[in-house]
């Protein structure tokens, strides 16, 4: 009867301790809300539950290893500090993929975190949660008779993450791992050309491949409208259909090509509703937001933004030059910094540019043996160059800062020296020095001729104000891609 007593104290004790552990958690994610707003807090850390407590060390869980690994270089050390404010004897965090058999601790409040759907679903809840026959496993393939190949390059391993894309980037993540996870069904990717949204497409492929037992088509929105066509010429539109509707994953890129096409557009529509009705993934990619794709039937612009949307933004310089330095390590060919500055600086517009304007140029550096430098680079490039090197004047920055600014053009050379006139003006000065060949004199000439060292300790502290303050310093990144495009 002793024993009986003991282990019901023993479990009491337990329940107690995670009741008293959800009530510190609900307070930290409560301060991790205000810290790093309500976006941020659900994209990456709603999903954490509370583990147990041995010692000073308490474990934290996430669904998936790239959350894990996110979290933990992101937030590691923020949430130790908290717990420990929170319960002193807690000095370390563990954060750990949840096991099948984890019991995490349950949060309170309508608005703490929540498990997502639990790690030991191999499939979409919507078919694991319904008796199935007995089968075969499915092996993983590509319909390579439906399909486009992947191309093995695309790869995650090979994707550069930054600022830009690191959201698409994560959610491409989370769809590979997990597919038909709700709110992530379908997955829609926009963006320009060439900034990766075939890229993430191509490794959602391959992570699925490799982890098995899923079958995967990608295509072309053109390539969607050709087979239709084509099954409707030869009266077999009814395989067509039984063929994409057999997938486990579907990919259209581009979806943007079938605006105009009615029947097709018809078409889609109804597979769609197929496999996402049949726990199916579907992730489709354009070059505009759902919203703004004017052309589709409202119908299948509500179906496809009811899901996962996902932004990929132009580049920032840091981007473009992680990118470079990626490809360049890859290819073994020593790229000076200088050279991976330059092109940076130079083509902002498209990643694939930007790779092939780096491949050229070490292909070239193979051919001939000779060392890759800057004159090599402008004289192999020039085409190149010459292209991307539109003239930006000393009168298109004042009239752009001054209208990002909210004030008068004619304060640009004015002699107030009010802080509201006088940031803006240092501003138009840094950015002259950057994006033109003026020099100091002339620039000072066209703001009101001042003197030289008046544009050095202009460009001086923007440069500063830059380093200490990130969201002066994106304002200005935001007037120099303006000016540049």
């Amino acid at each position: 009867m002793t024993g009986g007593l003991e282990g019901y104290d023993a479990v009491a004790e337990a329940n107690a301790q995670k009741s008293v552990l959800a009530i510190h958690w609900s307070r930290i994610c409560e301060r991790l809300k205000v810290e790093v707003g309500e976006v941020e807090y659900r994209t990456w850390l709603r999903q954490i539950t509370v583990g147990p407590v041995d010692e000073d060390e308490i474990t934290l869980y996430l669904p998936t290893r790239f959350l894990r690994d996110w979290v933990r270089g992101q937030y590691g050390d923020r949430l130790g500090t908290l717990w420990n404010a929170e319960v002193p004897a807690i000095r370390r965090v563990e954060l750990q993929v949840a096991r099948p058999d984890a019991a995490p601790v349950e949060s309170v409040g309508e608005d703490a975190p929540t498990p997502d759907i639990p790690v030991a679903h191999a499939r979409p809840p919507a078919l694991a949660a319904a008796p199935a026959p007995v089968e075969e496993p499915r092996q993983a393939e590509v319909r390579s008779d439906l399909a486009a190949p992947l191309d093995p390059r695309f790869t995650f391993d090979t994707f550069v993450v930054g600022k830009p894309n690191e959201f698409a980037y994560a959610c491409a993540r989370r769809v590979a791992e997990r597919p038909s996870s709700p709110g992530f069904n379908p997955l829609f990717l926009y963006g320009g050309v060439g900034l990766g949204k075939t890229h993430l497409m191509h490794a959602i492929g391959a992570e699925l491949l490799r982890e098995g037992r899923v079958s995967v088509a990608y295509m072309s929105a053109e390539k969607f409208m050709y087979r239709f066509i084509a099954a409707i010429r030869s009266q077999s539109t009814m395989e067509f259909k039984e063929q994409l509707r057999s997938v486990d994953v579907l990919m259209i890129d581009d979806l943007q090509f079938l605006i105009g096409k009615d029947n097709t557009q018809e078409e889609f529509f109804h597979t769609f509703n197929a496999l996402v009705d049949a726990g199916r993934q579907i992730v489709v990619s354009a070059d505009k937001s759902p919203s703004d794709l004017s052309g589709l039937e409202d119908r299948l612009r509500t179906r496809l933004g009811c899901g996962m949307v996902a932004d990929i933004h132009a580049t920032t310089f840091e981007l473009r030059i992680s990118i470079l330095e990626a490809k360049a390590t890859a290819s073994g060919v020593m790229v000076p910094a200088k050279v991976l500055e330059f092109l940076a600086h130079k083509i902002t517009s498209n990643v694939r540019e930007l790779e092939g304007a780096l491949n050229r140029l070490i292909a070239h550096a193979n051919l001939f043996g000779r060392p890759v430098t800057l004159e090599a680079t402008q004289d192999v490039l020039h085409d190149i160059l010459k292209a991307h090197d539109r003239r930006v004047t000393i009168e298109e920055i004042q009239r752009k800062v001054a209208e990002h600014w909210n004030i008068r053009l004619t304060d640009m050379s004015s002699a107030r020296r009010a802080r509201a006139v006088a940031r803006p003006r240092q501003v138009a000065m840094y950015l002259a020095k950057q994006l033109t060949s003026r020099s100091l004199p002339e620039i000072g000439r066209k703001f009101g001729n001042r003197d030289h060292t008046t544009v050095m300790h202009a460009v001086s502290r923007v440069t500063e104000l830059m380093e200490q303050d990130p969201a002066f310093a994106e304002d200005v990144e935001l007037l120099r891609r303006m000016l540049e495009s």
